[in-house]
């Protein structure tokens, strides 16, 4: 009896010793406003995030070769994209970190995807948020202030996000 009391003791310390460690790849923090930002919307038109103030704005930061990010994409385009493109009030962009259009272009193509996809070489608009792990999806207000963030993929965050969509843009 001693040993298992010791046995869930240990493993209830472990657990509370790993909830309460900090990320510490994240540089922002929900309430903080989002950095100003330039990016290529397509290859020859640049826009700036200050653009799509007064819209609720999700940034996806994800990779071509990212495992967990292939399975989000799809959602993000049936369960966002399609459900609110055609709203004046939001907008999304879902950033590669690291590739160029020519990986970039052909990924969205052979996956079907329409919202909009731009490169992000040499992780600059990534690094303004987070200083690794992927994916990684942001929400912005109409403000620019961040409302959500979340690193990695599973089901009860993008839950939790698709909440939070469908609250701020009825």
């Amino acid at each position: 009896m001693k040993k298992l009391s010791a046995l869930l003791l240990l493993c209830f310390a472990t657990l509370f010793s790993n909830a309460q460690q900090t990320d510490t790849t994240t540089r922002t923090k929900v309430g903080d406003l989002s950095p100003n930002f330039s990016f290529n919307i397509t290859k020859n038109k640049v826009v700036n995030l200050s653009d799509y103030k007064g819209k609720i704005v999700v940034l996806d930061f994800f990779a071509t070769w990212c495992p967990p990010c292939r399975l989000e994409l799809p959602r993000v385009q049936k369960e966002i994209w399609e459900k609110y493109k055609a709203n004046p009030k939001f907008a999304l962009f879902a950033f590669d970190r690291e590739e160029n259009w020519d990986k970039v272009l052909p990924f969205k193509q052979k996956n079907h995807f329409t919202f909009p996809m731009v490169p992000d070489m040499g992780r600059v608009i990534f690094s303004l948020y987070a200083s690794q792990s992927i994916p990684r999806l942001i929400v912005l207000d109409e403000k620019g202030k961040i409302i959500y963030q979340s690193i990695g993929y599973t089901e009860k965050d993008f839950s939790e996000l698709l909440v939070l969509l469908s609250s701020k843009l009825k």
